[in-house]
C-alpha cells in the first residue's frame, strides 16, 4: 500500500482536486483514509435524491470517505455548521474550500475499481477486480 499526503487551499474544489489527483497519479484503486478541513461551500447530494443543493456558510469537515479511482470514485461527507448541526450526504463537484483540507489516501496497488452499471440498483456501482 502506497499513501499519498495532500492539502487543498481556499476556494478549490474538494471532489474535483481529487478526482484529478486520481488521474494524475493514475489511481486504480484507492480510499480516503482522513480528511480534516473546512468548506464554504457544499454541494450535496442527500440520500435518494435525484438533485444536489448547494449550501452556502462555515462548514468544519467532520468526516470524508470513499473510494478513489480513475475509473470513477464515490465519496461521502459529513459536515458540521456553526451551531454544530451535522449534514452527511455524497460529495458533488462545487464543493470549495474555506480554508483548507487536509488529506491522506492510500492506494490498494493489487486492486482495480471499476464501476460498472448494477440493474438491480439501477447505479454503477464498486467492480472490484484483483
Amino acid at each position: 500500500m502506497k499513501t499519498y499526503a495532500l492539502r487543498l487551499h481556499p476556494r478549490e474544489d474538494l471532489k474535483s482536486v481529487l478526482d484529478s489527483f486520481a488521474e494524475k497519479h493514475k489511481l486504480e484503486a484507492a480510499c480516503v483514509v482522513t480528511c480534516v478541513g473546512s468548506l464554504q461551500k457544499a454541494a450535496l447530494r442527500f440520500a435518494n435524491q435525484e438533485k444536489s443543493v448547494l449550501m452556502e456558510g462555515k462548514f468544519e469537515i467532520v468526516s470524508l470517505t470513499g473510494v478513489v479511482s480513475i475509473h470513477g470514485s464515490h465519496y461521502h461527507i459529513a459536515i458540521s455548521d456553526g451551531e454544530g448541526r451535522t449534514y452527511g450526504a455524497h460529495l458533488m463537484d462545487g464543493s470549495e474550500i474555506y480554508t483548507t483540507a487536509e488529506i491522506v489516501l492510500a492506494e490498494l496497488d493489487s486492486l482495480r475499481f471499476l464501476r460498472t452499471f448494477d440493474p438491480q440498483t439501477g447505479y454503477p456501482e464498486l467492480d472490484i477486480q484483483s
